[in-house]
């Protein structure tokens, strides 16, 4: 018999928990949740997709309601959610600029209360339980590439901080549970991630850059278009998660997860209305305030501790999200 959590999981050692495991997804009809979920269903689990919908899309996992071992929960995590699992992915929290400054104070709450209510579930239930945490924890940083040791460079005042020192509150209360109540805890430090089912309206640069161009439009460039960011693909990005999530009980993190390449602001315009074919031209706008000048992941640990390290280059899997945005023009 094979044990995960407080209940003993199948009845075939050469199944092992992966053909029974019970697994929570907060935030399970966004983006990278749904990714995720559709991974964790072909890997023959039990996953309850948990989504208020404000930035999740039922239209993400329409596909898998029926499927008997898939189960699409309504649910805001900053109220207490009581159930029986033996994993949790804890997702749940808007992503994007103009989704999480639209309630600062509800952000916050989502990645704070999230986490208490999360870390309350995993400590009755004896689960297992990841954080979906950022590369935002490092603010506009200091030290390049970024390195987990690093404490970053965050304004705890500004208006990207509803998102930036949430994610930073939620991991201190990861490692306070891990401390003091012995819950088992996983920390990833998410970079940018693209990819199929990205929100086609929301800011972020990659999903605006693809937009823009199929319309026609001229692209648009905030400041002088030289700062760097690091793209990885959805797919790679769910692999190192899961494969984080499988590490000895000892591993907590913080591991860094994301694709080590990295890029200008115009570089990536130039790659998009390149694969698009399209005209657009170059518009320049201010810089948003606390906006980080570079951002670059050090993935040295994730290589070292789990093997993971991305396979997806940028141009192949830009042209994978571009035809995915062309429903939506």
């Amino acid at each position: 018999m094979v044990y995960f959590g407080r209940y003993p999981m199948g009845n075939d050692k050469k199944q092992g928990y992966a053909l029974n495991t019970r697994a929570l997804v907060t935030g399970g009809a966004g983006f990278i949740g749904s990714h995720l979920c559709d991974r964790l269903i072909a890997e023959k689990h039990d996953v309850i997709c948990l989504d208020n919908f404000f930035t999740g899309q039922k239209r993400n996992v329409a596909h898998l309601v029926g499927n008997p071992y898939f189960e699409l929960v309504r649910h805001d995590v900053t109220f207490p959610y009581y159930v029986e699992v033996d994993r949790i992915y804890n997702l749940a929290c808007p992503a994007s600029p103009p989704h999480y400054q639209h309630d600062p104070v509800q952000t916050t709450k989502t990645s704070v209360h999230g986490a208490i209510n999360m870390l309350g579930l995993a400590k009755r239930t004896r689960a297992r339980i990841l954080q979906a945490s950022t590369s935002e924890v490092y603010g506009d940083p200091s030290v390049h590439p970024q390195v987990e040791a690093y404490w970053g460079n965050v304004n705890p005042i500004g208006l990207r901080s509803c998102y930036d020192e949430g994610k930073r509150c939620a991991e201190t209360l990861f490692f306070d549970y891990y401390r003091q109540n012995n819950v088992e805890i996983k920390v990833v430090r998410i970079f940018n991630t693209y990819g199929p089912r990205m929100h086609p309206n929301d800011g972020r640069v990659v999903s605006n850059f693809i937009m823009q161009a199929l319309r026609g439009e001229d692209i648009t460039i905030y400041g002088d278009g030289l700062q760097t960011r690091s793209f990885c693909y959805v797919d790679d990005l769910v692999d190192a998660m899961i494969a984080m999530m499988n590490t000895p009980a000892d591993v907590t993190g913080p591991v860094n997860i994301g694709n080590p390449g990295e890029f200008t602001m115009l570089e990536l315009a130039e790659k998009v209305v390149s694969l698009v074919g399209g005209k657009s031209g170059i518009r320049y706008e201010p810089l948003p305030s606390d906006d980080p000048k570079q951002r670059k992941p050090d993935i040295s640990l994730a290589k070292k501790t789990f093997g993971w390290e991305p396979k997806v280059d940028l141009e192949s899997g830009l042209k994978r999200t571009i035809e995915y945005f062309r429903e939506f023009v």
